[in-house]
């Protein structure tokens, strides 16, 4: 017996607390939930079809309801079938032609009916096979009854009954279905979701209390904490462990969000960005950095070459740069080769931020030294797609120029970077690259993976690059580390390409850069 009353009070006390959680929305469409098409919900409860949804997902997670949803193929009318529901399919406007007429040409029949090409086509062959017309000689004769001409044909029937429950359709249907999808956009079968609503017993015990209670307080204002309206009555309840649809509130592109993050770590560490052109002559790209003009990275497997040329406006430095390679400088002997002005002219999409560094040195103040230059942007090269190499990749710039600075001071500034960017391991290897000496490649540890994680390289400037550009031997330390690898690990993106597919759903589930 005790049992029986304790379950009772439990029992009542569930439904008090549901009652007094219910919402406006919930409470409006309660009366409502025995009609079990959301339809007819809507139409009753004057809510839109969202906010009905939103509350019968609200009410199934109290108890209340039970839902099911189903998919299923609906056959409906498409562009076409539209029209000719309203005017006549192609065939019913030649057969009420051939009643009036009896007999007409081809030409007449195309001219008076107006059809296009494929649909008098059509109607000519689906009147042929009913038996309805015979053509001879260049005309049309109709040998149809007043009978047959009066009655629906199939095609007429079964448009008019759309839409149908692809799963219910009759044989016959399906023969008449099969026959309108051969011909251009008359029909069409799409799915469709079909939710289902059942009220359980507790939900009809819930219904059967009047939960419009005029003393249930929805909001605090400050009208009712004035007047101390609240006072002796209830505030309903807020269910906060239920599941509510997720808000993808806007943000930046997550590559945008780490660019800007590396722009303000080389900001704080006092650093001037630098900023130039996608589209660069070979001379900025290559020349001025010492890269020979028969180097295999200037060839079209690597480098993405325009139609186009451009001057070189500063002579003197362009017979400057032209020394370095055939001669040196600074004790160097060159390249030995005999350097054309003309492939310095071809322009080409630039294939490292690096030539932003050459120009900045072109124009730089020595008197104002020391400086210090950075800069992040998209970078071009001509590579066989797949999950680790793209046609376009971020690259992260430096270079610092001052008299006293070292080999030491170049790795001081690579470790600060890539420590603020979140790596408290780094290490440097020995490597070549042909406009610095000495060189390093950088590589990062990754400890969830225990790997080493190659980003770029680094070095001094090489007087062949230093003098011709500043015009005399000052030290200048310089970095060009790709950046899409430190966001692949970050964001534990396996693919390359995905960085830039601007798929709506990875975008809203990426996490936000935060270090």
């Amino acid at each position: 017996m005790s049992e029986t009353k304790n379950g009772n009070k439990n029992e009542d006390k569930k439904l008090k607390k549901v009652l007094e959680s219910l919402s406006p929305n919930e409470r409006r469409i309660l009366p409502h939930l025995t009609l079990g098409k959301v339809t007819e919900i809507c139409k009753r409860s004057n809510l839109d079809k969202v906010s009905v949804l939103r509350a019968i997902d609200y009410l199934s997670n109290k108890g209340i309801i039970k839902i099911s949803r189903k998919t299923e193929k609906i056959v409906s009318l498409d562009t076409n079938g539209i029209f000719y529901r309203k005017k006549g399919l192609p065939e019913r406007r030649l057969l009420d032609l051939l009643n009036e007429k009896r007999i007409i040409s081809i030409d007449d029949a195309k001219k008076e009916t107006n059809l296009l090409e494929d649909e008098f086509e059509a109607s000519l062959g689906i009147l042929k096979r009913k038996n309805f017309i015979e053509i001879k000689k260049g005309k049309i004769f109709l040998i149809a009854n007043k009978e047959e001409i009066a009655k629906k044909t199939e095609e007429e029937i079964f448009l008019e009954n759309l839409p149908l429950n692809y799963d219910s359709l009759s044989d016959e249907q399906t023969r008449v279905l099969k026959a309108l999808q051969k011909r251009k956009k008359i029909v069409s079968i799409k799915e469709a979701k079909k939710v289902e609503i059942e009220l359980t017993d507790f939900g009809k015990k819930v219904l059967m209390y009047n939960v419009k209670d005029k003393n249930l307080i929805e909001q605090i204002t400050p009208e009712i904490l004035k007047n101390s309206s609240w006072k002796g009555k209830n505030f309903r309840r807020y269910e906060v462990e239920l599941p509510v649809p997720k808000i993808y509130g806007g943000k930046r592109h997550f590559v945008s969000q780490a660019t800007d993050y590396a722009r303000k770590i080389w900001t704080q560490m006092g650093f001037k960005e630098m900023k130039g052109d996608l589209i660069v002559s070979s001379f900025w790209n290559f020349d001025a950095l010492f890269t020979p003009q028969d180097h295999s990275v200037r060839e079209m497997q690597d480098t993405f070459f325009l139609n186009l040329e451009e001057e070189i406006e500063d002579k003197k430095l362009l017979e400057k740069v032209k020394e370095s390679h055939e001669k040196g400088v600074d004790g160097g002997s060159g390249w030995k080769y005999l350097w054309k002005e003309e492939e310095a002219k071809k322009l080409i999409l630039r294939t490292h931020t690096t030539c932003l560094s050459a120009q900045t040195l072109s124009k730089i103040n020595k008197e104002d030294l020391p400086q210090k230059f950075f800069a992040i942007g998209k970078c071009f090269r001509n590579e066989t797609l797949d999950w680790s190499h793209g046609f376009e990749f971020n690259q992260t710039e430096g270079i610092v120029v001052d008299r006293n600075a070292n080999f030491r001071h170049l790795l001081g500034y690579l470790k600060e970077f890539f420590r603020k960017m979140g790596f408290e391991k780094i290490r440097f290897r020995p490597s070549y690259f042909p406009y610095t000496e000495p060189s390093v490649e950088i590589d990062v540890w990754v400890p969830e993976k225990k790997v080493w994680l190659e980003l770029g390289g680094a070095g001094i400037f090489r007087p062949e690059v230093v003098i011709p550009l500043l015009g005399e031997k000052i030290t200048v330390l310089a970095w060009g580390p790709g950046f899409d690898r430190m966001l692949m690990n970050y964001y534990n993106i396996k693919d390359l390409r995905e960085l830039y597919k601007n798929n709506i759903n990875q975008l809203r589930k990426i996490k936000f850069w935060l270090k």
